[in-house]
């Protein structure tokens, strides 16, 4: 088991605020959830009851900002007002760290899909350049999320994971740790999904996600966030944990939402996995102090 890194932006287990629910979610307490996270292009210029209400979650919670729309890696100019934005939006509500997913959305306008970046050097020069500069402006660090998909982009000169490590090392950027992708990814492209968690930085790991997906077919299956998490990526965060050391993961749920209840009961899960790893990796000595 590595050390992983110890200066996490959040802690503990985390579940995405979504405003179709957020009455229901009103009753969730810091004891259950330890961090929330919103998409900032669904926040940014809101007012009104809607501000107020947002307002009201992060005056409780930890927030991190998960964006949707910057297209890290597309050909078209970064969209640094989205960014300045972004930024306002972070010191308006205190909310703690800001990441995107290592993918691209738009060419001269939104193609309302994330698409895989070619696996080349210049790409990863190209997308580096772009991380750094959303770090300028922000003044700290962001993380990019290792993202699902389902046919590579022509050109490739290198595999999914090399690709992956060398944007994060020049840009010099934490990894958001998305388990569902990895598990995604591994049955559409056919490749072990524990070797390739073993071969990402750990020390990189900012924060992590969990999610469930849709079984298109045996050798196919969709990032939804649609459902529950299965059995498979549950033990896949169990052996990140045990290789990573624990790090702070969030519950994605973005439709078919159920009650709070049993959303609160995979956060649980999560719960239960740190401190399994927490308690694994304490001194004894410790431990009898505790």
């Amino acid at each position: 088991m590595t050390t992983g890194n110890n200066h996490y932006p959040v802690h503990g287990a985390g579940l995405g605020l979504r405003r179709e629910v957020m009455d229901e979610m009103k009753q969730i307490t810091t004891d259950q959830v330890d961090f929330m996270e919103v998409a900032p292009e669904n926040w940014i210029g809101v007012g009104g009851a809607h501000a107020k209400n947002f307002r009201a979650f992060t005056e409780r919670f930890d927030f991190v900002l998960h964006g949707l729309s910057l297209s890290i890696g597309g050909p078209s100019a970064l969209d640094e007002e989205l960014v300045k934005a972004v930024g306002k939006l972070m010191q308006q509500h205190g909310i703690k760290f800001y990441s995107e997913h290592l993918s691209y959305c738009s060419d001269d306008g939104h193609l309302y899909d994330l698409l895989p970046i070619p696996f080349t050097e210049e790409a990863v020069h190209h997308t580096a350049k772009r991380i750094r500069r959303v770090q300028d402006i922000l003044g700290q660090q962001i993380a990019m999320e290792n993202a699902s998909y389902y046919t590579p982009a022509p050109g490739a000169e290198m595999q999914e994971i090399d690709f992956i490590k060398a944007v994060l090392e020049e840009a010099d950027c934490k990894l958001l740790l998305d388990i569902n992708n990895i598990y995604v990814n591994a049955i559409n492209h056919r490749y072990d999904p524990v070797a390739f968690m073993q071969a990402l930085p750990a020390e990189r790991i900012a924060y992590g996600h969990i999610a469930g997906h849709y079984n298109e077919a045996d050798d196919l299956i969709v990032d939804t966030h649609g459902a529950d998490v299965i059995e498979n990526v549950w033990q896949l965060l169990d052996k990140t944990y045990q290789h990573c050391g624990v790090f702070p993961t969030l519950l994605e749920r973005d439709f078919n939402i159920p009650p709070v209840a049993e959303l609160l009961s995979e956060v649980d899960r999560i719960k239960q996995l740190q401190q399994k790893w927490t308690t694994a990796t304490t001194p004894a000595n410790e431990r009898a102090r505790g």
